[in-house]
């Protein structure tokens, strides 16, 4: 008998070339697409707004659920991931941050983030500190963190049956999905480029306004700003998938989720700038912040001509003055002080930026005199003569606090 006669040859080549649902490999593609979307989903909605941020609760089915799938799926542990990302709020951006951009460089964090992970993850001190009421229980212990490898082992035995040969390209695809997403574009991207709705205290980003691939983890300035709300798009134009994953969850009673970002209203402007603004802007004041960076950005165009055979310091003073003077690297603070030294309207905006910002951060003053501060901020800034300001102080006593 020949091997080409040998029974069940023909099954066994079918099957390692197409595994037991026998798909086309346009078919194996989008499973793979699906497949990593839940991972997507779990990590978005258990790790980072369930367990990390006490955004919303989650049923203990569904709770259970995520747990099982990432771990079959991604090998990671809840203790672990949730103990890092607390500490990275709590670090962001200065020394302790387990993974910031700004401490490591763009293209560690990025080509290396699951490492900058790993490492944290041995961490004890870090896992005793941040990792408080997570799950412990006996499956917990005696499997999910125990034999946290054993998950992604089976889910590669489960890929090869399924879709034989091209299983092991699905394997792998799911192995580095959230090292790459998660570690590397939201980890470094998202503290690197891309838009801010809100100026921040850090270099947060948010890398697109439709939050669908990665979950609604694009939308990260936004989380920084309001890092316990179950919710990750606040403007019209975003949208965040995860959120909607959440509603739906909710609508089952499966979810209750406990905060969603406040919202700033704009009415008729106040006589003057009053308790109620005075509110308004502390509730929002990175939004307002936001504003004002705006305004600062328009007012360097505008004075452009000031900058003529001065590139370097117009593109400095675009992207670094409307930030505090904390976060700006210390070999841009030289053309910073040349483009306020060549432009007075620069300079005011400047100091004025400041004194408006020490107006929330003076927790010693009562709120009587914080409002009576603001007033006349709010009336020097529409005395200036300086068109953004006075532009700006109008906008300021137009806006309305929202509650979430």
């Amino acid at each position: 008998m020949s091997l080409i006669d040998f029974p069940g040859l023909d099954a066994f080549l079918q099957w390692v070339g197409h595994g037991l649902l026998n798909l086309a490999w346009w078919q194996v593609l989008l499973v793979t697409l699906a497949l990593t979307h839940v991972t997507i989903a779990s990590v978005t909605i258990y790790l980072h707004r369930h367990s990390a941020h006490r955004a919303l609760d989650l049923h203990p089915v569904v709770s259970h659920f995520f747990r099982f799938w990432l771990w079959m799926t991604t090998g990671m542990v809840t203790r672990e991931w949730t103990a890092i990302h607390r500490k990275h709020h709590a670090k962001c951006e200065r020394e302790g941050d387990p993974h910031s951009p700004v401490i490591f460089g763009i293209r560690k964090v990025f080509w290396q983030g699951a490492e900058l992970y790993r490492q944290e993850a041995r961490n004890q001190e870090t896992l005793e500190r941040y990792g408080h009421n997570t799950p412990n229980d006996w499956i917990e212990r005696h499997l999910y963190t125990r034999h946290s490898a054993l998950g992604v082992s089976i889910m590669l035995i489960l890929d090869v049956l399924l879709f034989g040969a091209l299983g092991l390209a699905v394997w792998a695809v799911q192995m580095v999905w959230i090292p790459l997403t998660a570690a590397g574009i939201i980890n470094g991207i998202g503290h690197y480029w891309g838009y801010r709705n809100f100026e921040a205290t850090d270099a947060s980003t948010n890398i697109s306004p439709w939050g669908i691939l990665i979950g609604g983890e694009e939308l990260h300035n936004n989380h920084h700003t309001y890092p316990t709300a179950a919710k990750l798009s606040v403007k019209p134009y975003e949208f965040d998938i995860g959120w909607a994953y959440i509603r739906t969850l909710q609508a089952l009673g499966l979810a209750h989720v406990k905060k969603t970002p406040p919202r700033l209203a704009y009415g008729l402007a106040r006589p003057v700038a009053d308790e109620k603004t005075l509110e308004a802007l502390i509730a929002h004041r990175y939004e307002v912040m936001a504003s004002y960076a705006r305004q600062l950005r328009s007012a360097v165009g505008q004075e452009a001509s000031r900058f003529k055979g001065q590139a370097g310091v117009l593109k400095a003073a675009s992207r670094w003055l409307h930030r505090d003077a904390d976060k700006v690297p210390a070999e841009v603070l030289p053309q910073l002080a040349l483009a306020r030294q060549a432009s007075p309207v620069l300079d005011k905006m400047v100091r004025m930026r400041e004194e408006l910002r020490q107006i929330w951060l003076n927790t010693s003053l009562s709120r009587e005199q914080l409002a009576a501060d603001l007033q006349a901020w709010c009336k020097r800034a529409e005395d200036s003569g300086i068109a953004a300001l006075r532009d700006f102080s109008l906008k300021l006593r137009s806006v309305h606090h929202r509650a979430a």
